[in-house]
Parts: structure tokens; C-alpha cells; sequence
């Protein structure tokens, strides 16, 4: 074995959830290149020519049923990317737990294979969960697909912000239970990316400041694919149920005070404002 193979995918099935466009779409590309056989599932038309493309409803327990039965086979790594921003009907179901019904759909159908990988996106809005934690273990603990929608509309949680938490919060608490299983979990939290969702709601505007002073661009899908591939791949055997912040250091810069315009959002989302 050479020095970097383990950062390849050769011989491995990798299923992107939410890989027709933005970051979905560049892991996808970028695990087809690294020698991964890939399936992508969404709602929208998937336009790579390598893959396999299966549609899928994430507000839709059926759909995500008959989505992992058109799958079939192993998956080694699951990218569970999809998502969408408040004012989207069925908001938590999409980002959050749709995906954990397909997670539990396929552990159930002995889809995920031990040495398998899972590899969220959440977002730098699901920072500070860890000062949420009772209420988010309320709402992780209701496993019934539509009870927990409910849950999160009757108390006022149906929005981006506490769908990526639960994102967080769920790969904290399912790192010990998978790592049983012999699968490991993992999250990126990306700064602003200059995805179509990003700019169709405006949300490159967020830390534009912070980019011109240090003279870097808004990254791109491909920029944030790199880290989730990697936490998904060979050479991150030893990393399991972390939330890797991936903003340039927009936040730490905030934490630290080295950039102090980044403090209060820093403090709000840390809960401390």
C-alpha cells in the first residue's frame, strides 16, 4: 500500500444523499475520482454521468424506504448532505431526520458494513449545540418519523438552526453506539459556501468582512468536499463523532478575539450572548 492510498475509495461504494448540486454534488465528483463506485439520491435530476441516481423524497418515509431498496447492496460511506433553509415546508424532516431514517434503514437492512463511514453536513449555525443538549436529547430520543416533526413544530424548533444542531448532536451521540458496529460518524460545519442555496438566500454576506480582510474568497462546494471525504476515508480511522469546523477560522478568530467583529455571533451561537 503506498502512502495515500488511504485516502482513496477504490473498491468502495459511496451513497451521497443530496448530490445533484452545491457540496453534494462536488463529493460525489470527488469520490467518483477517487476511484469510488457512486450512487447519488435526491429530488432533484442528478446530472453526473458516472453515477447512479436514484430520487428521494426526504419528507417522505415511504420514499426513503423504496430509495434504500432501489440502492440495494453495501454501502461503505454514506455522505448525508442534503439540505434546505427556513421557510421550506418539512424543513427538519429534510435535514435531519429523513436522513436518520435512511441511517436506520440501512443498518436494519445490513446495508452498512463494518469499516463503513457516515459523513454529515451540517452548518455553522448548528454551533452551540452542546448548551442545547437536554432539549436536543428530548427531540433525538423520539425515533418515530413523524412524532419527531411534530415535536419540533409544537415547540417552535421547526428552522435551520436547530435542524443543524441535531445534526451535531446526533454524531456525538451515535459515535459510540456505530463505532460498536465497526462504523464510524462524522460532520463537517462549513462557514458560508458559495453554494446555489447560499445565494439564492443571501447568505454569503456572513463574514464577507472577515474574507476581505484576510483576502480569501467564499469557498467553494469542492473546498468543503475535500474535508468530508477525508473524515470518510482510511486516513481518518482514529477520528469518530466530531462536528469539524470548516469556515477559515471565521469562528475561532471570533472565540480568541483576534477578530473581534466575529465575537458577538461567535458568543450568540455558543450560547453565551
Amino acid at each position: 500500500m503506498s502512502l495515500f492510498d488511504a485516502f482513496r475509495f477504490d473498491g468502495k461504494r459511496v451513497l451521497v444523499v443530496g448530490g445533484a448540486t452545491g457540496m453534494g454534488a462536488a463529493a460525489a465528483e470527488l469520490a467518483v475520482d477517487a476511484g469510488a463506485d457512486v450512487v447519488v439520491m435526491d429530488f432533484a435530476e442528478v446530472s453526473l454521468p458516472e453515477v447512479k441516481a436514484i430520487h428521494v423524497d426526504l419528507a417522505d418515509a415511504a420514499s426513503i424506504d423504496t430509495a434504500v431498496t432501489e440502492c440495494g447492496g453495501k454501502v461503505d460511506v454514506l455522505l448525508s448532505c442534503a439540505g434546505v433553509a427556513d421557510g421550506t415546508p418539512d424543513i427538519v424532516k429534510i435535514n435531519f431526520i429523513g436522513h436518520r431514517h435512511l441511517i436506520d434503514r440501512l443498518l436494519a437492512d445490513g446495508m452498512l458494513p463494518r469499516g463503513s463511514a457516515i459523513g454529515f453536513i451540517s452548518s455553522a449555525a448548528g454551533l452551540g449545540w452542546e448548551a442545547n443538549l437536554p432539549q436536543l436529547q428530548e427531540f433525538l430520543a423520539i425515533t418515530d418519523f413523524d412524532a419527531a416533526s411534530q415535536w419540533a413544530a409544537d415547540n417552535g424548533k421547526a428552522n435551520y438552526m436547530f435542524s443543524k444542531q441535531a445534526v451535531c448532536a446526533y454524531v456525538a451521540t451515535e459515535a459510540m453506539p456505530l463505532l460498536g458496529k465497526g462504523i464510524r460518524i462524522n460532520a463537517i460545519c462549513p462557514g458560508p459556501t458559495d453554494t446555489p442555496l447560499a445565494q439564492a438566500h443571501q447568505w454569503l454576506g456572513f463574514g464577507a468582512d472577515f474574507r476581505a480582510e484576510t483576502g480569501i474568497a467564499a469557498p467553494t462546494p469542492l473546498d468543503q468536499s475535500y474535508p468530508l471525504l477525508f473524515l470518510c476515508s482510511d486516513a481518518a480511522a482514529s477520528i469518530n463523532g466530531i462536528t469539524l469546523l470548516s469556515d477559515a477560522g471565521y469562528h475561532s478568530s471570533g472565540l480568541s478575539g483576534s477578530y473581534p467583529a466575529a465575537t458577538p455571533i461567535t458568543k450568540f451561537l455558543m450560547g453565551r450572548a
